[in-house]
């Protein structure tokens, strides 16, 4: 039985999911309602001056218990464990995410590069110290500009994309750093235009579209920032047909650190709620990456489908045909079509690669 109770902010502990959504004057949206509370989303609610919320506790009755002993049988002959997922821990998360707002804050401070670079190496160890291949984006997406986390979630997955990709620990490491430092240029974007609780006027837009280009001309004036870095954070909103900005350039005037940071960014941005809009699934989002064929490099548009996994192992899904299932495996590739059995009648459904199953989707 789900219960919804009032707790003291001070009294909360990582792991509860709150039951109400979090929103500053402006109506935006800082925490939703669901969250899986971390030790950092806790300490902001308290510099917040949220003295309490409302907790839910209790689940509903788990769907392990409504699988058949057949489809039981089957699951554990045919489950397969995911790929190696990137896990960030939540004190690495916060060093991360304060760090990135201290960059923003202080773009002119002496140690600028040499904070970056703690930053860059803080990620670069999460990365590969179980040499992670694949992101659970369910897990991952925690970001909202106001806890700066966007810029994280960008880096984790252009670094895991990168990696996917065939680049090198260098490079990695310099496309996280790019991720990182994406936004940079917002810190010098008028606060009314910035902060705006709606959409922007086509005026205001155009303000805002200068973001890479002060996010460029701030990190070019740093020491020992990379070129490459630069061209990252100066494109990342450029399109393969010539239709982005700031300077409209196509395919062939892209650096390829740009092509990956605008798959991803796009992607975060896609399942970030704002006031304005609210956040796509994160099923809809990866549909939207996919049909984005003019606009995004193919080539990275697949490693970002091959590196991300939406269905993790032991998901219970709804499929189209009314039967619910449960993941065993999921298909490199097809991200949209893991192979799943049946709960009930232990039926396996290889919905990537099993002709048989064209017409059955997961809802």
């Amino acid at each position: 039985m789900i219960k919804r109770i009032y707790v003291r902010t001070r009294s909360l502990k990582e792991g509860m999911k709150i039951d109400q959504a979090i929103v500053d004057r402006r109506g935006r949206i800082l925490i939703a309602r669901g969250a899986v509370l971390d030790g950092y989303l806790i300490d902001s609610l308290l510099k917040l001056g949220v003295t309490s919320v409302y907790i839910r506790e209790g689940e509903e009755d788990p769907e392990e218990e409504k699988i058949s002993p057949l489809a039981q049988s089957v699951i554990e002959k045919r489950r397969v464990e995911d790929r190696t997922k990137v896990k960030l821990k939540e004190s690495v998360k916060k060093r991360v995410s304060e760090g990135i707002q201290y960059l923003y804050n202080n773009t002119e401070t002496k140690d600028f590069t040499d904070a970056a670079n703690n930053i860059g190496n803080e990620l670069m160890r999460a990365i590969t110290d179980n040499d992670a291949i694949a992101v659970d984006i369910g897990a991952l997406k925690v970001s909202d500009e106001y806890t700066f986390k966007h810029s994280v979630d960008v880096a984790t997955m252009a670094m895991i994309v990168a990696k996917q990709h065939g680049l090198d620990k260098k490079q990695l490491y310099e496309i996280g750093m790019s991720g990182l430092l994406h936004d940079l240029g917002k810190s010098k974007i008028p606060n009314e235009v910035l902060n705006k609780p709606g959409r922007l006027t086509d005026e205001e837009f155009e303000i805002m579209k200068q973001h890479s280009v002060y996010g460029y001309g701030i990190l070019k004036e740093k020491e020992n920032i990379s070129k490459h870095v630069l061209m990252g954070v100066l494109q990342h909103h450029e399109k393969m047909n010539g239709k982005g900005y700031p300077m409209g350039v196509s395919a062939d005037q892209m650096h390829l650190y740009a092509k990956i940071l605008s798959v991803v960014d796009i992607y975060d941005a896609l399942v970030t709620e704002r006031s304005y809009k609210k956040a796509f699934s994160q099923r809809d989002a990866v549909e939207m990456i996919m049909s984005m064929t003019q606009e995004l490099d193919l080539d990275v548009m697949k490693s970002f489908l091959e590196s991300m996994i939406l269905y993790p192992v032991d998901s219970i899904v709804q499929l189209s045909n009314g039967e619910k299932a449960k993941v065993v495996e999921n298909n490199p590739g097809y991200i949209l079509r893991p192979t799943v059995v049946g709960i009930e009648s232990g039926k396996i459904y290889n919905l990537g690669k099993d002709m048989k199953c064209n017409n059955i989707i997961i809802l």
